[in-house]
């Protein structure tokens, strides 16, 4: 009898530490469950960071893309500045020196008349007012220009400088539509390469890699040494 109750006691006694055991390793399950839960919940989270850092990246890709094309827009703008400079500076330079007054005049009708500089000054003025970012004025001013004086050697140049205007102001239609014209109605002009160049520019800034990618390998191709092929060159590589 005493040995019977001791196998039955041996037998609970066991159950009970199995039970134990058991219960010891539900914990542990249950403790490491909830670990991975939080390492998913951190994956997801950190996935999302990286997914909002490589968005981030994008923009200022786009950003610093067309931040790169405005600065190529101001170079050839501070070239025709320094030459209107120039140029207002010799309509403004001092009369010559009282001697040379005794200088006979041979042919007096050699001399330009009020009616000669007009183009001239109209051009300055327009483009005065460009450097002065006062695009909208700038506009009205060169397409007056260019409907005043059509035949004029700077017509081409005044509808390159709307074009600039509005890409400036990022209106890339209207300045794409100006410098297109410049190529087509001007094409012996002196702007016909920045002309390619920004429309080029104008075509990557609306999206259309393709067209920009032909117009900067046509302007490679037709001008390949003129300082808008260089630029061209190194846009084609970012493409």
């Amino acid at each position: 009898m005493r040995l019977l109750y001791g196998l039955i006691i041996g037998v609970f006694s066991f159950l009970a530490v199995g039970c134990g055991n058991n219960d010891l390793v539900v914990k542990k399950q249950a403790e490491m469950e909830a670990r991975l839960e939080q390492l998913a919940q951190a994956n997801v989270a950190t996935n999302a960071h990286l997914t909002d850092l490589t968005n981030d990246i994008r923009t200022l890709q786009i950003q610093l893309s067309a931040t790169s094309a405005d600065v190529e827009a101001l170079k050839p703008s501070y070239k025709e500045f320094k030459a209107s400079i120039e140029l207002i500076y010799q309509k403004l330079a001092p009369p010559p020196p009282a001697e040379t007054a005794k200088i006979e005049v041979v042919n007096k009708e050699a001399a330009p008349s009020d009616n000669d500089s007009a183009p001239q000054d109209a051009y300055i003025k327009a483009f005065g007012l460009f450097s002065a970012n006062n695009y909208s004025g700038a506009i009205e001013a060169f397409e007056a220009f260019v409907k005043s004086y059509p035949d004029s050697e700077y017509a081409g140049n005044a509808v390159y400088w709307v074009g600039e205007c509005y890409y400036t102001q990022h209106n890339y239609s209207k300045a794409l539509e100006s410098f297109s014209k410049v190529v087509v109605d001007y094409p012996k002009g002196n702007k016909v390469p920045d002309a390619m160049l920004k429309i080029g520019y104008s075509l990557i800034s609306m999206n259309e890699p393709l067209k920009a990618r032909a117009e900067l390998q046509s302007l490679v191709g037709k001008y390949p040494k003129s300082p808008a092929a260089a630029k061209a060159r190194e846009r084609l590589g970012r493409l």
